[in-house]
Parts: structure tokens; C-alpha cells; sequence
């Protein structure tokens, strides 16, 4: 008679480490996520790839993502009362590195983009895009976590969506 999968016994556990920052990483890194990338404009538009994005609530239509005060790109977010939240597709793996790149010419000539509702730079070709007014910027630790509510989008983007995984950007299998 064969055990039934329910009541195989555990793995045993690894070694027990103590928080740590490398430890979030580590742990993270096992934690598939989607990728978006958020722009806001200034004197000049900014931009950084983003997997913290969440959706928090349907009625108002918030979302939220973490960005670091260290960023270049914080400066601008601090005080922008618009963002925009951009869905990549799994055929953006170079525009979300790009993004994701300390010191990368991010609106430059290889990257499609035009200024959208609120004066938002919106990226061209990715999945789905949101146009949000920024409520609240809570501190947290090193980073702040933006709260934003959506007024205006599209969704109808194609293709599946770019995953972040293991420390790379990959695609959905079936």
C-alpha cells in the first residue's frame, strides 16, 4: 500500500539563519513576481522596474509598490502627484533591464515612449498600463511604500506577462 500524498512526511527543515538582509533577498529570490515598471515626470521623466507592485483595493482603485530612498528616481516620486504603473510583457526583458539598470539612459533613444494623461511618460508595447494619483508615501525602512489610485488605463496590451524569478526576468510556462 502506497502512502497517499497528504500524508507524506515533511522535508526536513534546513538551517534555521537569522534575519538578515541577505536573507529577504534569498528568500525573495524563490518568489516569482510580476514585473512593472513606474514613471513619473519632472524636470525629466524618471523610471525604475518595479516586482513590489500590488493590487490593495477595487473601490477607490488603489495599487502600491516600495521604492528605495536611495533610488534616483525617488527624488522625482517624493513629490510627483502622478505616477504611472506599467504591465511588461514577456517580450520586454531588456526594457525592464534597462529600467532596472543604475545609470541607464531610461528615456533614451531605445526606449518608445510619449507623455500621457497628468503628464505621465507612458512606455509603448507593454500589457496594461495605469495612470495614478499618488495618496500616500509611507516609510519603511529604507524604502517608502506609494499609494496610488487609478484614473485612467489600458489593458489591452498583448501577449503574457515578464516574471521575475530567481534573479532574472523570465516568462510563464504552461
Amino acid at each position: 500500500m502506497t502512502a497517499s500524498p497528504e500524508l507524506a512526511p515533511a522535508p526536513a527543515p534546513g538551517p534555521i539563519l537569522q534575519a538578515s538582509p541577505e536573507l529577504l533577498r534569498s528568500v525573495f529570490r524563490r518568489h516569482a513576481a510580476g514585473v512593472a515598471v513606474i514613471t513619473a515626470a519632472g524636470d525629466r521623466p524618471v523610471g525604475f522596474t518595479a516586482t513590489s507592485l500590488n493590487s490593495v483595493a477595487a473601490e477607490p482603485p488603489l495599487v502600491s509598490f516600495g521604492i528605495g530612498t536611495t533610488s534616483s528616481s525617488w527624488p522625482v516620486l517624493a513629490e510627483a502627484e502622478h505616477v504611472g504603473v506599467h504591465i511588461l510583457g514577456e517580450h520586454q526583458q531588456e526594457l525592464a533591464a534597462t529600467f532596472a539598470r543604475s545609470g541607464a539612459d531610461r528615456f533614451g533613444p531605445s526606449t518608445d515612449w510619449s507623455s500621457g494623461p497628468e503628464g505621465v511618460p507612458l512606455l509603448a508595447g507593454v500589457s496594461a498600463w495605469l495612470v495614478c494619483r499618488v495618496v500616500a508615501r509611507v516609510p519603511a525602512g529604507d524604502h517608502r511604500i506609494v499609494i496610488a489610485e487609478a484614473v485612467a488605463g489600458d489593458p489591452s496590451g498583448a501577449g503574457r506577462p515578464l516574471v521575475y524569478h530567481q534573479g532574472r526576468f523570465t516568462a510563464l510556462r504552461d
